[in-house]
């Protein structure tokens, strides 16, 4: 890593700090401080470390001689700094040394030290044996007046004032806690509310609020745990309820988080938020009427409920009704136009759609860049080493570092490209609280991993910055738990898009989307705001299932009949999809269709499909609608499928990879934009060029013309997984060696070019 200087050591240190990584921030500033012994600003938050160590033991002197050792450091070199001295008095007086604490305080009201945190250590001074139990009505109003009008600084030195005359009573601590945490400093608070809690256990607002901060922090199981001892003590409590629904939520665990939020209705039916909240996690369970009905009542209740609007939209998508959920994210976003999340909604959204809405799309996406570029601050310097062959840091951003296509398609590249020369590593910044045997494989191919969940984009944007990235590529784009909006911040002198979107980003700040000489023609460059860079063969690699499933002989051969199908997500069935698929049903006898995809796992969902097929004279006989299974039994149930049927506009990716895997040829129609593309570069890379149509009319033309010799199927089917492995698709080691070059080239072009 190259060297930090002394101001990106302090300031990757108090990131750690900031996001509770406090051995991470030990370690950072005791390096420091070996370079720079006499640094102010290090001593000063060495000694607070010490200080957050004490706070968390039952000894409440334990650590403060060493705290008090740091912070006169700091106040010798900065005598000007009036926090330097209340911090190095206090730790003098926590520890014991009262007499060397009067006279310090003495020297300092001499050079002008005063106002309510000194008169505070004065009082404490006075007394300090016969403390009385715990503040007086008069303190605590004082200290309320100061976080009232938002004197934090003061707010903050008075409560830890109030922590070291009484330190065996909670509010103290609850309030110091309290009022760090609304500065913003959640990491600082949290050993505070933790001491409050020790001191009071009864105290059900203490209690409530450490829950909120270790949400706060991304401590979710901890939080879940605090939260329902708060509801043990107070039952009645809403707020723990709706907090407890909020933090199972984000650890994926739906059902209980459901629970929740439907007691929370019990008490509180008019409650919007509980309403919006429910609808989500009815929708990740695939309870789609009722997420439906949920959301609609929030809005019932709450017209410019804007994530009701959004999430309403994301609903409808899954379902299929694509233009529906365009019309609820543009009036999410007529109520909050820089509603990022909403907007990522639309423009995905729109990928869905015919081809003739591109413009529209390319417009909404220079507009999202547009408006996160004004909300940015983009650096125009970084601490990197200019040098071309050097070996390079390499970050990931992606809330999809784990059992995910992004997954899928990254696993085997990275192995390969860490495996190698050396020339580059990675550093993952994960925004996904999942952690799952697949995020384990990559996490195992990082030199570091961050867990950026609750930053900021401000925070992570100086994070990714300090840790001296050289290039800086998104996995997520405009899907979910992206971090778009934080790469307009430029944290790296190299942005480029890969893997988790195919279609442009609209951010400026971006500078390269990854292609292929197919998946993007050169007229097609024109959809993008980011340079086109194409590697030689295809644009990404995926990873061999790790499963024992093997070919089987093509099933049409004991059936009699062909039985096409589609894994594909519900939401690129459009109507153009189905009624090709119904054609082609209509032209090959006795034919069947399976699909299979998680929203065929509804009733509801799947009679919607019966009968959109009964419109097009296909009976329901002929149907195989299945929802999702785990990833060994969906593989094997490509075991009954003749021929894929790809969708279109948006093809397939993941599934196309899958099929061939599994001996399926896919048939596919080819558009203009990346994503309609994608599975015309795979099928190029494969070898299957004559499975790509250019119409719906060529599109059953060549599924009546592949049916129509069986034998030459079952042949291909045999021999395909072995090709296909052989192939750019598979061949991790093959593409490593060309995204490395591809790497190596945006840099050295980064160094001609600045």
């Amino acid at each position: 890593m190259p060297t930090l200087d002394a101001d990106q050591a302090l300031r990757v240190a108090m990131e750690h700090k900031r996001a509770g990584r406090l051995q991470d921030a030990e370690q950072m500033l005791d390096g420091l401080l070996q370079a720079h012994p006499k640094h102010p600003e290090a001593n000063h938050a060495r000694g607070a470390l010490a200080l957050l160590r004490n706070i968390a033991t039952a000894d409440t002197t334990a650590n403060t001689t060493e705290a008090a050792h740091y912070f006169k450091i700091a106040l010798e070199a900065k005598p000007s700094q009036g926090e330097y001295w209340i911090a190095y008095i206090d730790a003098l007086i926590r520890s014991g040394h009262t007499a060397e604490a009067r006279a310090v305080l003495d020297q300092g009201k001499r050079a002008g030290l005063q106002g309510a945190p000194v008169d505070a250590l004065a009082s404490r001074l006075e007394s300090p044996s016969i403390a009385p139990a715990e503040p007086t009505k008069d303190e605590v109003a004082a200290l309320a007046r100061l976080f009232t009008a938002g004197k934090y600084p003061d707010a903050i030195a008075g409560a830890q004032a109030m922590t070291g005359r009484y330190p065996m009573h909670g509010l103290g601590w609850k309030i110091l806690a309290t009022v760090l945490k609304q500065a913003g400093r959640a990491a600082d608070a949290l050993p505070h509310m933790q001491k409050a809690v020790e001191l009071s256990p009864g105290d059900v607002e203490a209690r409530f609020n450490l829950g909120a901060i270790q949400q706060e922090l991304g401590q979710l199981q901890e939080a879940v745990a605090t939260y329902r001892r708060t509801l043990e003590l107070q039952p009645t409590l809403v707020e723990a309820q709706f907090n407890l629904g909020f933090a199972l939520q984000g650890l994926g665990q739906y059902a209980e988080a459901a629970a929740c939020y439907r007691q929370v209705l019990k008490v509180q039916p008019g409650n919007a938020d509980a309403h919006c909240n429910l609808g989500l996690v009815l929708q990740a369970l695939g309870h789609y009427d009722d997420a439906l009905t949920h959301y609609r009542r929030a809005l019932k209740i709450k017209p410019g409920h804007v994530a009701a609007h959004s999430n309403l939209g994301s609903a409808l998508h899954d379902l299929g009704q694509v233009s529906d959920a365009i019309a609820s994210f543009r009036r999410a976003l007529a109520y909050k136009p820089g509603f990022h999340e909403a907007r990522s909604n639309l423009l995905f959204g729109y990928n869905f759609l015919p081809e003739e809405q591109s413009a529209v799309a390319f417009a909404e996406a220079l507009q999202f860049g547009k408006l996160a570029t004004v909300n940015a601050r983009p650096y125009t310097a970084w601490p990197n080493l200019r040098s071309p062959e050097r070996r390079l840091r390499i970050g990931l951003v992606s809330g999809d570092l784990r059992s995910h296509s992004v997954g899928h398609f990254l696993e085997g590249t990275l192995k390969e490209l860490t495996a190698g020369t050396g020339r580059l590593e990675f550093i993952a910044y994960s925004n996904h609280v999942v952690v799952d045997a697949m995020t384990l494989k990559i996490k195992a191919c990082c030199a570091a991993w961050r867990s950026v969940v609750t930053l900021s984009d401000e925070a992570l944007a100086r994070l990714i910055r300090e840790d001296a990235i050289d290039i800086l590529i998104d996995l997520s784009g405009h899907t979910g738990s992206s971090r778009l909006p934080m790469f307009a911040w430029k944290p790296a002198p190299v942005q480029a898009a890969w893997l988790g979107y195919y279609a442009t980003t609209g951010l400026p700040a971006i500078d390269y989307v990854f292609a292929d000489p197919w998946a993007v023609s050169e007229a097609g460059e024109a959809q993008f705001t980011e340079r086109v860079w194409r590697l030689p063969e295809v644009f990404s690699c995926f990873t061999a299932p790790d499963v024992a499933v093997d070919v089987s002989p093509l099933p049409a051969l004991e059936n009699g009949y062909v039985t096409f199908g589609s894994f594909n997500n519900l939401s690129k069935m459009n109507d153009a999809v189905l009624d090709a698929w119904a054609r082609i049903l209509q032209a090959v006898p006795d034919s069947r269709l399976y699909l299979k995809t998680r929203q065929l796992g509804v009733d509801s969902v799947r009679e919607k499909i019966v009968k959109r097929f009964a419109g097009q004279g296909i009976q329901r006989e002929r149907l195989i609608l299945e929802g999702n299974s785990p990833r060994a039994e969906l593989l094997a149930k490509y075991r009954l499928l003749d021929i894929a049927l790809d969708t279109f506009p948006y093809t397939g990716c993941t599934t196309t990879a899958e099929a061939l895997w599994m001996g399926v040829p896919v048939l596919s129609l080819m558009g203009e934009r990346f994503l309609a593309r994608q599975s015309a570069s795979l099928l190029h890379n494969a070898g299957l060029a004559d499975w790509i149509a250019t119409d719906a009319d060529d599109y059953r033309a060549r599924a009546l013309s592949h049916t129509a010799d069986l034998p030459a199927l079952a042949a291909l089917r045999s021999a395909l997984r072995q090709a296909t492995l052989a192939s750019p698709i598979f061949d991790a080691r093959r593409f490593a060696g060309h995204f490395e070059q591809a790497l190596r080239g945006m840099w050295t072009r980064w160094l001609s070019e600045h």
